[in-house]
């Protein structure tokens, strides 16, 4: 079944351009019909679907959904509201940014996918660099995965400009210890949004990143 309709993707366009309280309520009722609560059902699938391979993980979809409205406290950008619908799936939801999960945006003019680990805290962080360190043949072969490289590329995120003492001699051999974030990516086009086989297509990015999710929560441990 199909969770969306194109009254999904025109919201998101209409709220791009009129980025204000006063149309937000206007339309208020649009969006509760057509985008919050289709999400809210969608990420319930998607979380049932994920279960499969995750049995701990318990959430309901109010865990995992991020609001609407924004945070512009520390930001340049004072519109309030996103002009997406987003969602982390993982063991601890939204709460938990750090530990590997499946984090999904749908917007008008793209659908994007994020797994990994993007928020490590320092402590995290070190136990996954030695976790690395002393498994240099697993990870590569992980990240060089054929699956994973035609899903996502490659691992992404922020590098050390320093190279830490203790992972001198391991940086010559794999670079990538040397990131402080560990986290993949991909972007499609929207028009998958409202066609059946979204669920089903979100499934395939989401195994073709479990190996490495499966890597670094080991290494989290």
């Amino acid at each position: 079944m199909s969770y969306f309709s194109p009254a999904f993707q025109k919201f998101f366009r209409d709220l791009s351009r009129n980025n204000n309280t006063e149309w937000f309520n206007a339309n208020r009722a649009i969006y509760e019909k057509e985008v919050k609560q289709p999400f809210a059902a969608f990420v319930d699938e998607m979380i049932k679907r994920i279960r499969k391979y995750e049995p701990k993980m318990a959430i309901k979809a109010s865990d995992a959904i991020f609001r609407i409205n924004k945070d512009v406290r520390f930001s340049k950008d004072k519109t309030p509201y996103n002009t997406h619908m987003s969602a982390n799936i993982s063991l601890y939801g939204k709460k938990d940014k750090s530990y590997p999960g499946f984090y999904i945006q749908l917007s008008h003019d793209k659908v994007t996918m994020f797994g990994g680990a993007y928020m490590v805290e320092p402590d995290l962080l070190l136990r996954v660099r030695r976790y690395i360190a002393k498994h240099l043949k697993e990870f590569s072969a992980v990240y060089k995965d054929k699956a994973f490289t035609k899903a996502f590329g490659a691992i992404q995120g922020e590098k050390h400009k320093k190279v830490p003492p203790e992972f001198a001699a391991v940086a010559d051999k794999e670079p990538l210890i040397l990131n402080k974030q560990f986290y993949f990516m991909a972007e499609i086009k929207p028009d998958i949004i409202t066609k059946d086989k979204l669920p089903d297509l979100l499934m395939d990015y989401y195994k073709a990143g479990m190996k490495m999710s499966a890597f670094l929560r080991a290494a989290m441990k």
